[in-house]
């Protein structure tokens, strides 16, 4: 039975986990997080096939270090996060809810009001690490329609499942669903 999938992404090979996330269903399971070398690469690659933009913008977590990458390399001083709990420094916060697949209950992200004020009137780039279901990126989009921003493109690393099939994304390489048993879906 097979327990990992190696992806080849931005010139680099790394060794996914399968995870399941049911009797039937596992993923590969894609963690930027501690990865200097793949984090600063697949921002170089994403910034090669970005749109035109002000302010980027992600949801926490993993989203995180890629963001500050392409923010750093495209040398932007600005970015935006939509935090999965509201923090006591946040006012005037509005929020919408999400359904991710790796999470195992609903989750809410929130958007600090100075932070929607980025956003407002700007070209605003939703960045993320992997986008699946499409529901937390539904989420962001939300967020940003509301904070007045104008969202000129979406982006991530992979598209994994029926995500690999939308035109509205950009992504640099696609992410396959696997069987129980390892095989690819």
């Amino acid at each position: 039975m097979r327990s990992t999938y190696t992806l080849k992404i931005a010139g680099l090979e790394r060794d996914l986990p399968l995870c399941p996330l049911n009797q039937e269903l596992s993923i590969a399971a894609f963690v930027i997080f501690g990865d200097v070398e793949l984090t600063c690469a697949c921002a170089r690659e994403l910034l090669k096939l970005a749109p035109a933009h002000d302010i980027m913008i992600t949801s926490e977590s993993k989203g995180i270090p890629l963001v500050y990458e392409m923010a750093r390399q495209s040398g932007n001083n600005r970015y935006v996060v939509a935090r999965k709990m509201q923090k006591l420094y946040m006012r005037d916060v509005f929020s919408c809810e999400v359904n991710s697949i790796t999470t195992a209950k609903q989750q809410v992200l929130h958007l600090d009001g100075a932070d929607a004020e980025l956003l407002r009137g700007k070209r605003v780039l939703i960045v993320d690490d992997v986008i699946s279901t499409g529901d937390s990126l539904r989420a962001i989009e939300e967020l940003v329609t509301r904070a007045g921003g104008n969202i000129v493109g979406k982006m991530a690393i992979l598209a994994e499942g029926d995500a690999k099939d939308r035109t509205d994304i950009l992504y640099l390489e696609k992410l396959p669903l696997f069987h129980a048993d390892g095989t690819e879906l």
